[in-house]
Parts: structure tokens; C-alpha cells; sequence
């Protein structure tokens, strides 16, 4: 295990996982702009690196997985830094939703305003049963500034979208997987568990064909269906010579669970 410490944030990588925890509990775990910065640099390492297959990215505590922009860093900022501060946060999040590897949201408690755009920008959701999600950000005259009006729509459609981010409504945990916003709700004290069930599930996946497929769908969903075929038969056409879909055929023949070696 690689492990780097380094407060407000702690990184390790177990194997062919890493995890991301925010670690500013007393603060709610919001972004600040030391936070932020560490958060992309990592982004940006765990990118290049081929053996991490799925990232994981919580909160520290039980109350909040991020409550969103650190609003007493934000008290007095001129408004050219408080745009700049936001930019910081967007371009991080869209480093995040570019991730080749599968990245999970562990829901461990609050997501609202940035931290709601933070698991957002994540590939799948899951959230503790006492956790609350939203975008309030219109309740302080301005919008989510860091994804929220893009991805939220994609997500759980566009007349819902425009309902919560209007509103500003939070929702709990419940209602939250009611409209989509996340894939399943768990009690808090079961949520980890849970969450490795799924690690575990894709960690048996072929490393190789989650990233072809993410990169299919994510790319596939600009364009028109057509478009979104030949951008999937790309992909079908990169793992075919591999090691591993050889490794997956025979396993199935040999009735036996394959070892992929990620080439």
C-alpha cells in the first residue's frame, strides 16, 4: 500500500484502488483552496498511473461526505478570486469526471453545493441512508458554478434538474434514489461495507474493458447514436488483441476465474 498524508486530504492506494478521503470534518469537509489544489494534483498523478483500476472518494466522519465551498474562506473575496476560486474547483472536477479509471462517490453523509458537483463528476453513487443532497446554491443568489447545471440534468433529467436547482431543494437519502441522483442507499454503519462489495465486483472486471467502456459511454453520450456506435466499435476494436480478453476466454473454458493482467 502507497499512502500520502497529507492534510486536508489523505490518499492511499491498496492494490488496484485508491481512495480519496477529505479530511476536514470540522469544517464539514468543505473545499477550500489548499483542499482543492491537492485534490487535482492527485487527479492529475492518478491519471497516468495503468494499475489503478477504480477510485473512491469520501468524506472524513459521520456528518458529511462535503458540505460544498468553504464559505468563511470565501468571506471578503474580491470577486475576480472568488471566480478564480471557483474555476479551480471546476477544472478539478472535470479532471476528475476524465478519470480513465471507475470513480465512486461514498456518500457517508451531507453532499450539498460543491460536494453534491463532487459526486457528481463521480461515475456511480452511493449514499448512507442519513445522507442529504443538494444544490441550494440559488438560496444565496448565485448557481452551482462547478458542474452542477451540466451534469445534474444528464443524471436525473433535465425537468427535475431544473426543479432541484431552482428550488434549491435537499433531499434525503431515500428521495435522492427515488429520482436517480444515486444508485442505492445503504444504513451508515453498513455503507463501507457495501461500497467494497462493489470495489470488489469491479476489481474482477477486466482493467483493460471497464476503461474502454467508460471511455465509449462517456464520449458515445456528445454525439448522436451513430456516432455513438462507431465510437463503440473503436473501442470493442481496442481490446480484442488483448492479453486479458484471451485470459477471459479461457478462464470461461476452463471454468475457472480469470487473472487479468491489465494488457
Amino acid at each position: 500500500m502507497t499512502q500520502i498524508d497529507q492534510l486536508p486530504l489523505l490518499w492511499e492506494i491498496t492494490g488496484p484502488v485508491g481512495r480519496l478521503t477529505l479530511q476536514r470534518p470540522e469544517q464539514r469537509n468543505s473545499l477550500s483552496r489548499s483542499l482543492v489544489a491537492e485534490m487535482d494534483s492527485i487527479f492529475m498523478q492518478v491519471a497516468e498511473d495503468p494499475n489503478v483500476s477504480v477510485v473512491v472518494v469520501r468524506g472524513s466522519g459521520t456528518k458529511a461526505f462535503c458540505a460544498g465551498a468553504d464559505l468563511k474562506e470565501r468571506e471578503g473575496m474580491p470577486d475576480d478570486e472568488v471566480v478564480a476560486c471557483v474555476d479551480a474547483i471546476r477544472h478539478c472536477f472535470e479532471r476528475l469526471a476524465q478519470l480513465p479509471q471507475i470513480t465512486i462517490a461514498c456518500l457517508n453523509g451531507v453532499a450539498l453545493g460543491g460536494g453534491l458537483e463532487l459526486a457528481l463528476a463521480c461515475d456511480l453513487r452511493y449514499a448512507s441512508s442519513e445522507a442529504k443532497l443538494g444544490l441550494p446554491e440559488t438560496r444565496l443568489a448565485i448557481i452551482p458554478g462547478a458542474g452542477g447545471t451540466q451534469r445534474l440534468p444528464r443524471i436525473v433529467g433535465v425537468a427535475r434538474a431544473k426543479e432541484l436547482i431552482f428550488t434549491g431543494r435537499v433531499l434525503p437519502a431515500a428521495q435522492a434514489l427515488e429520482v436517480g441522483l444515486v444508485h442505492a442507499v445503504f444504513p451508515a454503519e453498513d455503507l463501507d461495507r457495501e461500497v467494497n462489495a462493489v470495489i470488489e465486483n469491479l476489481t474482477t472486471a477486466g482493467p483493460l474493458a471497464l476503461r474502454a467502456a467508460k471511455w465509449a459511454i462517456n464520449l458515445g453520450m456528445r454525439g448522436d447514436l451513430q456516432q455513438g456506435l462507431l465510437i463503440e466499435k473503436d473501442a470493442y476494436a481496442q481490446v480484442v488483441p488483448t492479453y486479458d480478453r484471451r485470459e477471459g476466454l479461457l478462464a470461461f473454458k476452463e471454468k475457472r476465474p480469470p487473472i487479468y493482467k491489465g494488457h
